[in-house]
């Protein structure tokens, strides 16, 4: 299921996933998500489209400023 809010994104991180949104985590993706020759960002962007890129570049900011 992709995520459609903050809570279900956030809850597939941390739980699902197991990863801690620790600061230098959060960095490193939105470094690599907003690179939109990165390779890793041009398969999201064809599996999931550029407006989900969008939202979750968006809920890496929100997590980064601790929400």
């Amino acid at each position: 299921m992709i995520p459609a809010t903050y809570a279900s994104w956030r809850r597939c991180i941390e739980v699902d996933c197991g990863l801690v949104l620790e600061p230098a985590f959060i960095a490193a993706r939105l470094a690599e998500l907003r690179d939109a020759d990165h390779e890793r960002t041009a398969q999201f962007v064809r599996c999931y489209g550029d407006a989900h890129r969008q939202r979750v570049i968006g809920w890496f900011e929100q997590a980064a400023r601790g929400g």
